[in-house]
């Protein structure tokens, strides 16, 4: 089962989010995965498992609460949750654009 989230972009008034490396959307799902869609229409997985159940996952530690990993949201062309945990968005393009997947070292 997936959830999708639309794509949220928190812009201020008159600022277009067109950098190519800009998330455009975002679908959660199992495993501490997600599906992203680029403003350029590169597409990919990004599992952030390895990262979420390292031994220091700092700020990523509360994500291992699905429910709260659920809660990605869009923000500027970058994933983001409400602890203030994101995810570079142009590391992440690069990965996906060689790999389709990436997955978040911890």
């Amino acid at each position: 089962m997936s959830t999708k989230t639309a794509a949220q972009e928190h812009c201020p008034p008159g600022i277009t989010a067109a950098a190519p490396w800009r998330i455009r959307s975002v679908t959660v799902l199992p495993d501490y995965r997600l599906s992203v869609i680029c403003n350029d229409g590169t597409t990919g997985m990004v599992n952030l498992s390895q990262l979420i159940f390292s031994e220091n996952p700092g700020i990523f530690v509360a994500l291992k609460d699905e429910q709260y990993f659920n809660q990605v949201r869009i923000e500027l062309g970058a994933l983001t949750w409400p602890n203030g945990a994101d995810l570079d968005p142009v590391w992440m393009h690069e990965e996906i654009g060689k790999n389709k997947t990436w997955c978040v070292p911890g």
